[in-house]
Order: structure tokens, then sequence, then C-alpha cells
């Protein structure tokens, strides 16, 4: 198995120095960017993870995020804030982020975070060609893209690795959390807007830009299921 490279994207020295050390101690390969500018560089050069400050100076991390996702980049993607506020959360999500942790944070957290995203993309590399078929709706894991009536849907990263989960279970009521640990690949015991958040994006792309019949149902109180189109 080949080596596992991290960009850590942080203009603050200190913090930037405990992230490397403590990834590099585990076995990562790290790399630093003071900006974001540097930060985009790195990630365009084959990182497997960017672990990424949302206040970079120059470029910021928000913009980072999109001009990746714009690119057509998969590379996984945990943001770090210092923002208290919500909504810059959900925003990271929302413009294709696969995960957040606030500061100050645990560095164990960080790691396993980070280990479960490269864990995750190295598994979803490695995953045998199959295509799901549910009426008008493909899921190809080969090509990592679902297709309505031929056509490509634009699914970011973690929204085809949320479909396929889902789908590959039709009629199946699976809880937010169990959605997180397989999906994130990780057990998670915070907000789980991470999921809602994701699955909002899903029906847009499928429901309202494919016109598809609902097919991921909330389970009030519990989590999610698909039904078959």
């Amino acid at each position: 198995m080949g080596v596992t490279r991290i960009v850590v994207a942080e203009d603050d020295v200190p913090i930037r120095d405990l992230l490397v050390h403590h990834l590099e101690g585990v076995g990562f390969v790290c790399e630093s960017a003071p900006d974001g500018p540097a930060a985009l560089r790195l990630a365009r050069s084959g990182a497997d993870v960017l672990l990424l400050d949302l206040g970079l100076p120059v470029l910021d991390g928000f913009e980072v995020v999109r001009v990746l996702r714009r690119e057509g980049r998969d590379v996984p993607i945990l943001v770090l804030t210092a923002r208290s506020e919500e909504i810059d959360r959900v925003v990271g999500l929302e413009l294709g982020a696969d995960d957040y942790v606030g500061k100050p944070f645990s560095p164990r957290e960080v790691v396993a975070r980070v280990r479960a995203l490269a864990r995750r993309a190295r598994l979803a590399s490695n995953t045998a060609p199959v295509v799901l078929t549910y009426d008008r709706l493909e899921i190809d894991q080969a090509a990592r893209e679902a297709r309505v009536d031929g056509v490509a849907v634009g699914l970011k990263p973690r929204e085809f690795a949320l479909l396929l989960e889902l789908a590959a279970n039709p009629g199946v009521a699976l809880s937010r959390a169990s959605l997180l640990a397989r999906v994130w690949g990780y057990d998670f015991e915070g907000d789980a807007r991470t999921v809602d958040v994701h699955v909002r994006r899903l029906r847009a792309k499928l429901e309202d830009g494919a016109q598809l019949p609902p097919l991921v149902t909330t389970v009030h109180g519990f989590g999610y299921k698909f039904t078959r189109a």
C-alpha cells in the first residue's frame, strides 16, 4: 500500500505544526499550505485528503472548496473552522466539503476523521464495478456517477456515497448514526445535520432537477430510507 498524502491548509503556524506532528506520527505524509492558493496547488497535485481551515488568507476555505468541486476534483475535504456560526459549517458542507471539525479540537479526533476519509476514498477506488438500476435511475459504482434516463446527474463524491448506501438497502430505514458510520466511516457523536445537509442536496438534484419521484424518505426521529423509483 502506498503512502497517504495529507495537505494541511492552515495559516496559524502552531496549529498547523500540531496537526502535522500528529498526522505524521501515525504514518501520513503531510504537506503544508499557509494560504488558499497554496492549498489549491497542493490539492490539485494528488492529495488523498485536504484538511482545510475556512479562514485562510488570500483565498478563503469556502472558495477553495468551491473551485475544487467546480473543477470536478473529488479529494475528500475535512474543514477546520474557528467560526462559531452554524451557517459557516453548513455552507462548507453545501459547497462540497465532506466533514468539519470546530476549533478548539482534539488532535486525536482530527486524526480519526482524516483516517476515515482516506479509508473511504481508498475503498471506493477498489470497489468492483456494479450498476444498480431502479427504473429510470442508474447508480454506477465504477464511474462513481448516477444517471437518469442515461444522463449523468452532477453528484458530489459524498452525495454519491450516501445515495449508494441508501440504494443498496432499498426499503430499509437507516439511522443517521448508521449512515454517518457507513458513509463517513466513523462513529460520529456530533450534529446529525451532516447527513441532513447531504440528503437535502440529493433530493434537490434527483427529485427537483431530474424530475424523479421521491426516492429518499425521511423516517421521522430516526433517519432515512430509499424507496424504489
